[in-house]
């Protein structure tokens, strides 16, 4: 089993060389300058690479871009082959990147909190307190309420 640095070297250089080669030796229109890869992760024993990207696009651009990369998946594996000089050149996986699709739900879900906010406010704008202002007791006023006891 290789260390986790060995692990992390290889991953960053699958990362760039996919890419590079994505950028610059791919001529499928599928895969243009639209699909970004974000991540690599390369398991212990340095035999399988999982490859995250991301596509700016919709759901026809994801889709085609998952029919490309799953067609150049042995060029690219060449690639990354002849690059790392390892025995066993990782098998590749890619998967889409999950980030941006979280993204945009938490800033859709702070956009809620933050409308929200505003009407509180706004209702709240005129409202008087229910009791007094200061419904704590302050030292001084233990005096005031054991002379109306008595």
């Amino acid at each position: 089993m290789a260390d986790n640095a060995r692990a992390k070297r290889l991953a960053d250089l699958i990362r760039e060389v996919v890419a590079q080669k994505l950028l610059r030796g791919i001529k499928d229109p599928r895969l243009g300058s639209h699909v970004t890869i974000t991540d690599t992760r390369v398991t212990g024993d340095l035999r399988e690479a999982t490859v995250f990207y991301t596509v700016y696009g919709g759901d026809e651009e994801r889709a085609a871009a998952a029919a490309g990369l799953e067609s150049a998946k042995g060029v690219l594996r060449s690639a990354v082959g002849a690059a790392a000089g390892v025995k066993f050149t990782p098998t590749l996986t890619f998967v889409a990147d999950a980030l941006p699709d979280t993204a945009k739900t938490i800033d859709d879900l702070l956009d809620k909190a933050r409308q929200s906010d505003e009407k509180v406010r706004e209702v709240s704008a005129g409202a008087a307190y229910a009791g007094d202002a200061d419904p704590y007791r302050k030292p001084g006023d233990e005096d005031e309420t054991d002379d109306a006891a008595e």
